[in-house]
């Protein structure tokens, strides 16, 4: 699974049924991984465009909506671009450096 950087998965539950599962493995996005904003937002728009609040009575038919969806997209793809300026991102980067640093110190 891969999480964002959050604590969450330091709770004692979470890591109770990690034990039980472990056949699931836990890979955290760096702070500093706004790449993965983009990779959200695609899943953000199949979940708005694809699913909705509907409900499905199969897996068949939420493959064929998500099928449909990805065919529709692809015929008029575009991408997802940043929209976020370099030094903002690398300030980003360093300020979540500095916390994380005065965390450990």
């Amino acid at each position: 699974m891969i999480a964002d950087n959050d604590s969450t998965h330091k709770h004692a539950r979470v890591k109770a049924c990690l034990a039980r599962h472990p056949r699931f493995h836990m890979h955290f996005v760096p702070a500093s991984g706004s790449w993965l904003n983009r990779v959200e937002r695609c899943f953000c728009d199949l979940s708005e465009d694809a699913i909705g609040d509907g409900s499905f009575r199969s897996m068949r038919e939420l493959t064929l909506a998500l099928e449909s969806y990805l065919g529709e997209r692809n015929l008029h793809p575009k991408p997802y671009c940043w929209s976020a300026e370099g030094e903002d991102i690398l300030g980003k980067i360093r300020r979540a450096r500095e916390a994380t640093a005065s965390q450990v110190a």
